[in-house]
């Protein structure tokens, strides 16, 4: 096998874990049971030992494959359309519901011949706990058994297998109008869990699937421009929600890189703070109350009483609200086409980032004034942070972007904590809570004399990366959206301008594509040099939204950079958290955050081009 780009993959999931199945019809990542157990399927990593499950046509000229998603459906459809024949496989995880349980873990695979007689390969070759495990490997009535010490898997078919060292190898063929439905999942502890599916049960969990997909979409209240695109994000997010806690994951795959044969390749199966406001936001803005407030339950659960300690509140948590995510290499693994090392847990875990009790904070906000009312136990606890950020936003961290050159007064970290103290006022007031008001309101205005003070270059004629720098950074962006600047303010808009100019003017856009910042001007800790990020330039869009209400100039140049934004999605709408510098995906894939951007991006410049504001 060859690696396939980033950008090649679908997912199908079930609100539990997932799995990429690549154009050619391979499953080259699926982690089991859960998002963040190690994976069985790892190709994407390690082409030889990584493990994949495979099923694909032999025809006699290579074909054109293509895939779609089942429309409002996270039901994933890979063609091949050659002059010898046409097959498809439909891929997808059927979901656990009230009245159609499913206890364990399963994959449906359904191969069909379209039109001729079509030779197919199946090749399922699993590689436990990160390819670092062995296992032993039974053909059996049902298909074939795979079980290591820790987990055991069945391949349940009728095709006839072979066993191929750990691996097994099927050959069948279809001729037209017929199909062979193939599962794997997590052993049960009966033979009914796991008998190979006939046709009648294979459509059947095929409709239920296709049903729960679409009767979840309905509840979308978004109509505007770029429908199509909306849904699929929304689709996304509900796909890396672990449905037992509420919590959403930041991305399902780890190590995927942001520069290829780089290190710069982090662990995203997990939940973090930061994304609290902005997944709050785009949830509640297109009708999805019920994952946001099971979302906010999940954040309520996560935040202990004080006791003078930052550490209290992470960055960053396991889906069942893990505190302990240990940073380890899998030396043994040569990573995507070659990039190392790769990495398993977040060492980012521990870092300081003051942003997150304002994206904490405003995400409460929000979900008190557009979902429900917030507890005065949950308000008690807050009070308590509030105090903490006023106590300690004079302190450097290591900013938005987790770096690890050092700490520095982020300009973005003392804007969030801004945002913080200001949205705890505003709740305060609004709820009548109990609060040290004028000790915020004081603090407030000192952050924002400081950031306008010493967060602004008059060199540059912008806002910068932190104090004494004169560096960009497109974190402030931010400014606007969360109302610390007027986007027509002049500082803003020149800031706005400074971006968004080429790196070889001194900015950072590049053909409406935005860096996070150039890192030739500041030391990140890291070598080599990575994509401009997806969610950045759905925030210039934003920020050149809010601006266009006094300039219609700008809000078009905000239309036009979004419509080519959405060209850099892949064939199924799906982002990475980067772009490279040939249009290819890099980074983790595909990436909420990115989706969350697009969903706020879009619903805000649908309402300014219909004149709303």
């Amino acid at each position: 096998m060859a690696y396939l780009p980033i950008e090649d993959y679908g997912i199908v999931g079930n609100m539990r874990t997932c799995a990429l199945i690549g154009v050619n019809g391979s499953v080259d990542w699926f982690c089991c049971p859960r998002f963040d157990s190690p994976s069985v399927f790892g190709a994407i990593l390690d082409e030889q030992k990584g493990g994949h499950f495979k099923i694909a046509p032999v025809l006699d000229e290579p074909p054109v494959q293509k895939q779609v998603y089942w429309p409002a459906s996270n039901v994933l459809i890979t063609r091949f359309l050659g002059q010898s024949g046409v097959a498809e496989i439909i891929d997808f995880m059927p979901v656990s519901t009230a009245d159609h349980p499913h206890h364990h873990t399963e994959l449906i695979r359904r191969v069909s011949c379209v039109r001729g007689v079509v030779p197919f390969v199946l090749e399922c070759y699993p590689a436990f706990n990160y390819a670092r495990d062995s296992h032993r490997t039974e053909l059996n009535e049902y298909g074939a058994a795979f079980v290591s010490d820790e987990l055991g898997l069945q391949l349940s078919t009728n095709v006839l297998l072979e066993q191929d060292g750990n691996g097994v190898l099927g050959v069948f063929a279809l001729a037209e109008g017929e199909s062979v439905t193939i599962s794997i999942g997590v052993m049960g502890d009966t033979s009914s869990d796991y008998h190979p599916l006939d046709e009648a049960e294979g459509e059947e969990l095929f409709e239920e699937t296709v049903t729960y997909w679409r009767d979840w979409l309905s509840q979308c209240t978004y109509k505007g421009r770029w429908q199509e695109m909306v849904e699929r994000s929304a689709l996304v997010l509900k796909l890396l929600t672990y449905e037992p806690t509420g919590a959403i994951i930041a991305a399902p795959t780890c190590s995927l890189p942001e520069e290829l044969g780089g290190e710069r390749n982090w662990d995203y199966r997990y939940t973090w703070i930061r994304d609290a406001a902005f997944t709050l936001y785009a949830l509640l803005r297109i009708g999805f109350t019920n994952e946001a407030s099971r979302f906010m339950h999940w954040l309520e659960s996560q935040i202990d009483p004080f006791d003078g300690d930052f550490r209290n509140i992470q960055i960053l948590y396991g889906i069942d609200g893990r505190r302990h995510l240990e940073e380890i290499t899998l030396d043994h693994l040569e990573g995507y086409r070659g990039s190392r090392p790769v990495r398993i847990g977040n060492g980012a875990y521990d870092q300081l980032q003051l942003d997150i009790y304002g994206e904490l904070m405003d995400s409460v906000y929000l979900f008190n004034r557009y979902g429900e009312p917030i507890s005065f136990d949950f308000w008690t606890k807050l009070r308590q942070m509030t105090n903490w950020v006023c106590d300690n936003w004079r302190v450097a961290d290591e900013g938005i972007w987790e770096t690890r050159g050092g700490r520095q007064h982020f300009v973005y970290s003392k804007l969030m904590c801004w945002v913080a103290l200001d949205r705890a006022v505003k709740l305060a007031d609004s709820r009548s809570f109990p609060s040290e008001r004028l000790r915020w309101l004081e603090a407030r205005d000192e952050i924002y004399e400081e950031i306008q003070s010493q967060g602004w270059s008059e060199d540059r004629q912008a806002f910068v990366q932190h104090y004494g720098s004169d560096s960009l950074d497109a974190s402030n962006l931010i400014m606007p959206l969360v109302f610390f600047m007027s986007p027509t303010d002049p500082r803003m808009l020149s800031t706005l301008d400074a971006i968004n100019r080429s790196p070889r003017q001194g900015g950072l856009v590049s053909d409406s594509l935005v860096y996070r910042y150039n890192s030739d001007h500041f030391s990140d800790g890291l070598a080599g040099q990575e994509g401009t990020f997806n969610m950045c330039t759905f925030w210039l869009v934003e920020s050149l939204t809010r601006a266009g209400w006094g300039d219609p100039k700008r809000l078009d140049q905000a239309r036009l950079m979004f419509e080519k934004m959405l060209g850099y999605a892949n064939h199924l709408g799906l982002y990475a958290e980067e772009t490279g510098p040939s249009g290819e995906g890099l980074g983790n894939f595909p990436q909420a955050f990115t989706h969350l951007a697009l969903i706020s991006s879009a619903f805000n410049l649908d309402r300014a081009l219909s004149g709303i504001r």
